[in-house]
């Protein structure tokens, strides 16, 4: 991350930053426990990274002051218009962290906030780009479980209280409904499931790991549990995939899933013999991770519908046009509707 401020810029910003008589602040408790004077009204957010930026959008996208990578044109039609053309940001955390905090004063945000990891590593850079910059800075859980508490916690900070208690309803509905589906299915009859990330598959999330949790909650069983508690993307070889012998098989690279049924060494797998390699829809964000956010409700719903279809019920057409509606402020027409369509069913777009 490029952290570095000139001492001018730095004295400048702050100096900036003295509120006016009138203007109203609070102090709000982020997921971290830290207390966080922010303003009574929030007009303009920069979002540190993908989970961010997701969030924000879906709470209140109005004050969102770009994206962290900018839309491609695949994306762009499952974005409220709009919302299409905001700027490339960057991004102060995770991998590849970029955004430079100079050109991040320019554009005056009265708030950051970073969803995901609430880990002391994170703590400590939300500490010390407040402590530079003077701009608050929240931390919130990104933990799946989590998600209704943060969907209260932000639409509150940024005036949407309504709508954060709207959309935290339907995530606790949504996880009540699969709580009654996986009632009755012991562990050892749930499938046994790989994510195969990257154009050669090789690459896939330990169990437990928010890239890959979202099996666990669908009522799928991750077969890359090292047993052990470790989590993480990790590098695997073919013949752990063989021994594992997954009988679903879920991707969101379309390279991977346009060879895999002609590739030699997976033709032993048990998914790909019976068909059960299924392709994530990725427009605007991914369904599965990519990034680890809001948007994994919807994979949520898909996964829990591959995997136990009878008692799951439900139109996956119904479903993604109400769940774009509601999180994605866009009216799906029929043919980006189908395109999400065709792509979770196996079918890319095209």
């Amino acid at each position: 991350m490029k952290a570095s401020l000139k001492p001018w810029l730095v004295t400048l910003w702050l100096v900036s930053l003295l509120l006016p008589a009138g203007v109203m602040a609070r102090t709000v408790v982020d997921s971290a426990g830290r207390s966080v004077e922010v303003p009574d009204t929030i007009r303009r957010v920069f979002a540190s990274g993908p989970p961010a930026s997701v969030l924000v959008y879906v709470l209140r996208p109005e004050v969102l002051l770009g994206w962290p990578r900018a839309l491609r044109p695949d994306e762009r039609p499952y974005i409220a218009e709009p919302w299409r053309d905001l700027p490339e940001t960057g991004r102060l955390t995770g991998r590849g962290g970029e955004a430079n905090l100079e050109g991040m004063l320019v554009s005056e945000p009265d708030l950051i906030i970073d969803f995901g990891s609430v880990r002391d590593t994170y703590i400590d850079l939300a500490d010390r780009v407040q402590s530079q910059t003077g701009i608050p800075y929240l931390l919130i859980d990104g933990r799946f479980e989590a998600t209704p508490e943060a969907l209260r916690l932000v639409g509150d900070v940024l005036g949407v209280a309504d709508r954060g208690e709207i959309l935290a309803r339907d995530v606790e509905e949504t996880f009540a409904k699969l709580d009654t589906v996986l009632a009755d299915v012991p562990e050892a009859d749930r499938p046994r499931t790989y994510l195969a990330r990257g154009p050669e598959g090789l690459e896939t999330g330990l169990a437990g790991s928010i890239n890959s949790e979202i099996i666990e909650w669908a009522g799928g069983r991750n077969v890359a549990d090292t047993g052990d508690g470790r989590r993480g993307l990790v590098q695997v070889f073919m013949e752990q995939v063989i021994v594992a012998d997954p009988d679903t098989i879920v991707t969101w690279d379309p390279l991977f899933h346009a060879h895999v049924q002609s590739a030699r060494a997976w033709q032993g797998i048990d998914a790909v013999r019976r068909g059960r390699v299924f392709l994530s829809p990725t427009a605007p964000f991914g369904w599965i991770d990519r990034p680890p956010s809001i948007n994994r409700l919807m994979g949520l719903r898909w996964l829990a519908g591959l995997f136990y279809p009878d008692a799951w019920g439900g139109d996956l057409a119904a479903e993604t046009r109400a769940f774009y509606r509601l999180y994605y402020h866009v009216e799906l027409d029929d043919e980006d509707l189908e395109r999400l369509i065709r792509w979770s069913n196996g079918f890319p777009p095209g």
